[in-house]
C-alpha cells in the first residue's frame, strides 16, 4: 500500500514555524512589520512612498520583492529611504528563508517600522506569512470593483485595504458600494482607505490608523 504525503501541508508548517520566530525577534525590538499585498500596478509602491512620507525617516526600513529587477528599489533608495531587494527568480511570492537572508544584512532601527512589498499578485503572497504583524492590501480602482469576489483570500487575511486610484473611479466605472460590501462579507473589521496616491489624498487617516495600531502592539 502506497502511502501519500502531502508536500504542501509540510512547506506552509514549515514557513509558518519560521515565520512565528521570525515576528518574536522582531517583536522583542518593538519592530512593527507591515506586509503589503497587491496586484501588479495597484499602486504598492507609491502608496508606501505616501505612508513613509508621514513617518519618522530613520525609523523607517524597506525589503522589495520582484520576480525581477530593481526599479522599486532604487527609486526608493533615492528618497533616502533604506530600502533592499529581494529578486525571487520567479517565485511568486515572498517566504521567510528569502526575508531572512536580507534581515542579516541590515540594521533595523528597535521601535521602528519594517515594510514588506511581496510579489505583485492576489494569490500566492496570501498564503504565506513572512513574520508580519499585519497584511496590508492595497486595490486600486482601475482593476475593478469585484477583486474582493474574485480573490477572497488575500482580502480576507487583509488588516485593512487601501484602495487607490480614486480619481480614476468616475472614468472606470468603479462601484463603491459593491467593493466595500465584498470587503465587508469576507472580514467585517476591515477599513478601507480610499486614496489618491498622487496628491496624498486620503494619507493622513491610513497612517493615523497604523501608528495606532503599533502603540498596541
Amino acid at each position: 500500500m502506497t502511502e501519500r504525503i502531502s508536500v504542501r501541508r509540510a512547506v506552509y508548517e514549515e514557513n509558518d514555524r519560521m515565520a512565528e520566530s521570525l515576528h518574536g525577534r522582531l517583536a522583542k525590538d518593538g519592530v512593527f512589520t507591515v506586509n503589503i499585498l497587491g496586484g501588479p500596478g495597484a499602486g504598492k509602491t507609491t502608496s508606501l512612498k505616501q505612508i513613509i512620507a508621514r513617518l519618522p525617516r530613520d525609523t523607517v526600513s524597506v525589503i522589495e520583492g520582484d520576480i525581477a529587477s530593481d526599479i522599486d528599489t532604487k527609486a526608493l533608495r533615492e528618497l533616502g529611504i533604506d530600502a533592499h531587494q529581494i529578486d525571487t527568480g520567479g517565485d511568486c511570492h515572498l517566504n521567510v528563508p528569502m526575508v531572512e537572508s536580507i534581515l542579516s544584512g541590515m540594521s533595523l532601527k528597535k521601535g521602528g517600522w519594517l515594510f514588506i512589498e511581496n510579489i505583485g499578485n492576489l494569490v500566492c503572497p496570501a498564503e504565506f506569512v513572512i513574520g508580519e504583524d499585519i497584511k496590508l492590501v492595497i486595490s486600486s480602482t482601475a482593476e475593478g470593483s469585484d477583486k474582493p469576489y474574485k480573490y477572497p483570500s488575500v482580502f480576507q487575511k487583509a488588516a485593512a485595504v487601501i484602495l487607490t486610484k480614486m480619481d480614476l473611479a468616475p472614468y472606470v466605472g468603479f462601484d463603491m458600494d459593491y467593493f466595500a460590501s465584498g470587503v465587508k462579507s469576507l472580514n467585517p473589521d476591515a477599513p478601507i482607505f480610499p486614496v489618491n496616491a498622487r496628491t496624498g489624498e486620503g494619507f493622513d487617516a491610513a497612517v493615523a490608523w497604523l501608528k495606532s495600531l503599533k502603540a498596541k502592539s
